[in-house]
């Protein structure tokens, strides 16, 4: 099938990007031409799907069938957490030829060349216990970026989660394999990198290493001027890579941190590995350490059990961290979960008014960390332009910026002055 065209739609977490990245690099490899989605000329369509919620799967379901009524002759790949664990269901979509797992992702591009014709669906998958296999990848499509998986898996057992059941047991391949990807990452131009993976401070359970060795061993490479670590539990957070980190002039002052909910009460059913105390202390000393520092916090909100009360304490503690950002979801019910079964459970409506007032709150926080650099100059590093001859990139503690266009600018970090904020909550910039 060589020379056919193949097109890739990824839903879901940074994870899958720097895996569909890499599969394209595959089919591109082996003769395929890649084409954009809104192309609708494509012989092939891969499908990288995402199973966090049930909000998640349905979009997953209403894309795939999308996609097949738009291209009724093209051969259809689904991959990814949702194709792990709902393989029969996705078969069952008429026009769907290949369902594949996260265990196999990488014999894509064979499975594909040995397809004679469509003919229905063919389910590659695995049970959760055999998922050892550690796909490598990192994106290269963005200019200035780059996603780097360092680690795949989850040995945590939060009673809310089938990232486990999707990805397995925490696993990883070594230091030096992934400073050698970083250095491919450089040759190609890109400054930036973002570390990736399911539970990266979890890194070395299948190789007997350590975050804090991994982290030393990237901030040595050459070519690569900022690193971000993409989320991080606040129990692997430790101090030897906080020390670390605060020090380096790569690892750029940016955390995200799964908090998901302010009460002891609500986190012991979720069965989280700390309580809110340990938290506090943990955004505490990132701030004693970074005091620029943009933190982003994951809360899930509605979780079985939490009364109004149990969320105005989780309200105010957020409001009490100060954070950057609020990365906010509804408690979505999932298969082969134990709080599937847990009793208090709350309303959609109650959950929905839940989620609105802490975006409300997000906007507002943010906004408020944004002010704090106005008049003030940071480094950004330019990604691209917008409409209104406008270009924008972020600072080292994660502002986007907007800067008026210069083509030179792109993919350089450059001094910039922050010197105002609209109404909608654009920063606006001035390079120096």
């Amino acid at each position: 099938m060589s020379n056919k065209k193949v097109a890739f739609y990824t839903l879901g977490c940074k994870l899958n990007f720097s895996e569909s990245s890499t599969l394209a690099r595959q089919f591109e490899e082996n003769g395929f031409e890649r084409v954009s989605v809104r192309e609708g000329s494509a012989d092939i369509y891969v499908i990288n799907t995402c199973s966090v919620t049930d909000h998640a799967d349905k979009k997953c379901r209403n894309i795939i069938r999308k996609i097949i009524r738009e291209n009724p002759r093209a051969i259809v790949a689904v991959t990814g957490c949702y194709a792990q664990l709902k393989a029969a269901e996705i078969a069952a979509i008429e026009g769907v030829d290949i369902v594949l797992g996260n265990n196999e992702k990488g014999n894509l591009v064979q499975l594909v060349r040995n397809m004679a014709a469509k003919g229905g669906a063919v389910i590659h998958t695995c049970e959760t216990e055999q998922l050892t296999s550690f796909f490598a990848s990192f994106s290269t499509g963005d200019r200035t970026r780059a996603f780097l998986k360092v680690q795949d898996g989850c040995d945590y057992k939060c009673s809310y989660c089938t990232i486990p059941l999707a990805r397995g047991s925490s696993r990883n391949i070594s230091v030096a394999s992934l400073v050698n990807e970083a250095e491919i990452i450089a040759s190609k131009g890109q400054r930036e990198i973002v570390l990736t993976g399911v539970n990266i401070g979890d890194f070395g359970r299948t190789t007997s290493e350590t975050f804090l060795q991994l982290v030393e061993a990237l901030d040595k490479v050459q070519g690569i001027e900022r690193y971000r670590i993409s989320s991080i539990e606040p129990n692997l957070l430790k101090e030897d890579v906080l020390a670390f980190t605060a020090g380096s002039r790569k690892f750029m002052p940016h955390f995200h941190i799964p908090l998901q909910s302010g009460t002891d009460k609500i986190l012991k059913l979720m069965r989280r590995r700390y309580n809110a105390e340990m938290f506090a202390e943990k955004i505490k000393r990132v701030k004693s350490v970074m005091p620029d520092v943009f933190i982003g916090i994951d809360i899930i909100v509605g979780f079985p059990g939490e009364t109004e009360t149990d969320f105005c304490d989780t309200y105010r503690f957020l409001e009490s961290m100060e954070p950057a950002f609020l990365h906010v979801f509804p408690y979505s019910e999932r298969d082969n979960t134990p709080a599937i079964h847990f009793e208090g459970k709350v309303s959609p409506a109650d959950a929905a008014s839940r989620v609105t007032r802490l975006t409300e709150l997000s906007d507002r926080l943010h906004r408020r960390f944004c002010e704090r650099y106005i008049g003030m100059e940071r480094p950004v590093l330019i990604e691209g332009t917008k409409k209104g001859k406008m270009m924008f990139g972020y600072t080292d503690n994660y502002i986007k910026v907007e800067v008026p266009y210069r083509k030179e600018l792109i993919n350089e970090i450059v001094q910039v002055k922050l010197s105002g904020i609209t109404d909608e909550g654009i920063v606006l910039g001035e390079v120096r």
